[in-house]
């Protein structure tokens, strides 16, 4: 399931993504917070708490999660992934270079320090 974090700034998309995350996630949740933030602000701030493995994304998970990155990949400003994760962190480095805008991984601990850098 993936939920909305409410404790963050209203100019981000922040969400948690914990069990199984399902493309109905993404369309219920997801979506919806993303076009309200991109109408409000012009841009696309992102961040991601994965608090599951994986494997624990459905094909429709990862669909929806690559349509909703090409249809906004010029709004796309920062996108921040939290996980303790070193091969998703490393990736989402890397993922930087070849799309629009900055994404970068951050460690659990380090989350205070990921909504700040999204939010800036």
């Amino acid at each position: 399931m993936i939920e909305q974090l409410k404790d963050t700034p209203t100019t981000i998309a922040a969400f948690r993504a914990s069990g199984e995350v399902t493309r109905e996630d993404f369309e219920t949740v997801v979506i919806p917070v993303v076009n309200q933030v991109v109408e409000k602000t012009g841009r696309l701030d992102y961040l991601m708490v994965i608090d599951t493995p994986l494997k624990n994304f459905t094909i429709g998970a990862w669909w929806e999660d690559v349509l909703m990155g090409l249809k906004k990949i010029t709004k796309w400003h920062r996108a921040a992934i939290v996980t303790d994760s070193n091969a998703i962190n490393k990736f989402t480095d890397i993922f930087s270079v070849l799309v629009p805008g900055e994404f970068r991984g951050f460690k659990y601990k380090e989350l205070d320090d990921a909504v700040r850098w999204v939010a800036s």
